[in-house]
């Protein structure tokens, strides 16, 4: 009997741009194109920047792959992981309920350094993104609640999704992707501790997660073997990583379940966890006219998995560590009715929303909780300072699924990404959007930036 790991193998070295529906394709190019907007939105953050100049350190001078972050060609190696690292910097790639997992940040750098250096088309691309979020979505998916608790599953899950979608690129065979899938499980790592200092590691896990991903399938390419139950064996990363993993997860719906399409785009600038509340506060504030200082206290009815990566940032000292704390995201959504880039950047020297951060709590709840990870729905009780107490609430989240963005909205937030710290010019951002958008008809995917800014 095939065992999940080698069904996953299998599916992924087999899958074509042919067997993938137009609509999955054209979500695809929707998702590479909000991948690349993060990457220039994060190239300037400082933790980019030093991985960047330990990538020039080490790295070669020049090479066929575009490390974006600084505009100059590198190995394809060094170029995924700056990208990966910019991807994931300003909290606006993408995300995955289910899994609860980043797939873009991982998944596009790797692909696009290898398809640079190999000359590969963008059809080839586009399916190697597909396979990628198919194989990392349901490895998120198997490695359970209880994984995410401790582990970091961008970093843990994204390592393998980066090895099987630079896999596909590359042409390996079930057996070859198979060792890549084994050779990045064992390499996969990221722990969450990182939150309780605003220590910089989220940015080395994605960063690691494509580069040793990328690593696992050239070795694989060349005849470099790894465990063959690297998921679900006796010591394989369920049985170190998980209490909950269930390796049906890993086959489910392979060819007819399109996970990458059940992929949510980000309207905040902020974790995840803190969107649903954040909307559901939205729609009050607008509903009944709130100002920040009508705001008496605010409670957040939330899952388990906000309180376990939201909990520990209770006085938050960075932008980026700010953007994991409940009480910043719904102090610039009291004020500002936004979460974004420049409100985030503002918000530690700003004191009303140091005076608001005491007056918001987060309660588990049961109905939230149950329904997480599948849904993540948004509710909130506001007191007011007239004594009104409010309740607000939201069952999908903007950018999930079934409240998506659209092509214009995707255009106007990536255009917004690109001139965030005047990381491009609107010129370069256009012309990186007719790109993205003919990318199926590209024969050979080259750079994607104009070159090197001064």
């Amino acid at each position: 009997m095939t065992h999940p790991s080698t069904a996953l193998s299998r599916f992924v070295a087999d899958l074509r741009y042919d067997d993938i529906p137009a609509p999955v394709l054209r979500r695809a190019e929707d998702l590479l194109l909000d991948c690349l907007g993060s990457i220039l939105a994060g190239s300037s953050g400082r933790a980019v920047q030093i991985l960047a100049r330990y990538a020039q350190a080490m790295g070669p001078a020049g090479g066929p792959s575009e490390n974006m972050v600084v505009r100059q060609g590198t190995s394809p190696a060094f170029a995924a992981l700056c990208n990966a690292a910019a991807a994931h910097m300003v909290e606006q790639d993408d995300v995955h309920n289910g899994s609860v997992f980043h797939p873009g940040a991982v998944v596009v750098p790797p692909v696009l350094a290898t398809a640079q250096a190999r000359g590969a088309s963008g059809k080839a691309v586009l399916t190697a993104m597909v396979a990628g979020y198919e194989a990392g979505i349901r490895i998120g998916e198997f490695l359970g609640r209880s994984h995410y608790a401790v582990f970091h599953t961008t970093g843990t899950a994204g390592t393998l999704a980066a090895a099987m979608a630079t896999g596909n690129l590359l042409g390996l065979d079930p057996v070859r992707m198979r060792h890549a899938l084994g050779s990045a499980g064992t390499q996969a790592a990221g722990l969450w501790e990182f939150l309780r200092d605003g220590a910089d590691s989220k940015q080395l896990h994605t960063a690691q997660a494509a580069a040793n991903g990328l690593m696992a399938a050239w070795l694989a390419e060349n005849g470099f073997t790894g465990a063959a139950r690297i998921l679900e064996g006796p010591q394989g990363m369920a049985a170190g990583m998980s209490r909950d993993a269930d390796p049906a997860h890993l086959a489910d719906g392979l060819g007819t379940r399109w996970a990458l399409a059940e992929t949510s785009f980000k309207y905040h600038a902020s974790c995840r966890h803190t969107h649903p509340a954040a909307d559901a506060l939205l729609a009050l504030v607008r509903e009944h006219r709130l100002s920040i200082g009508d705001i008496q206290s605010v409670t957040a009815h939330v899952h388990q998995g906000a309180l376990d990566v939201l909990g520990p940032v209770v006085a938050p000292t960075t932008v980026h560590q700010s953007k994991f704390s409940m009480g910043t995201v719904l102090g610039l959504i009291a004020k500002h009715q936004r979460a974004g880039l420049q409100e985030f950047d503002a918000a530690l020297s700003d004191p009303d929303i140091r005076d608001f951060l005491p007056r918001v709590s987060m309660r588990l709840d049961p109905e939230v909780d149950a329904a997480y990870p599948r849904r993540w729905i948004g509710k909130v009780t506001v007191a007011t300072r007239q004594g009104r107490v409010l309740e607000g609430r939201v069952d999908t989240p903007k950018g999930d699924p079934d409240n998506t963005l659209s092509r214009a909205e995707i255009e106007d937030k990536v255009r917004r990404l690109g001139r965030y710290q005047d990381a491009a010019p609107d010129t370069e951002i256009d012309a990186l959007i007719a790109r993205v958008w003919n990318l199926a008809d590209t024969p050979s995917v080259g750079r994607l930036l104009d070159g090197r800014r001064t």
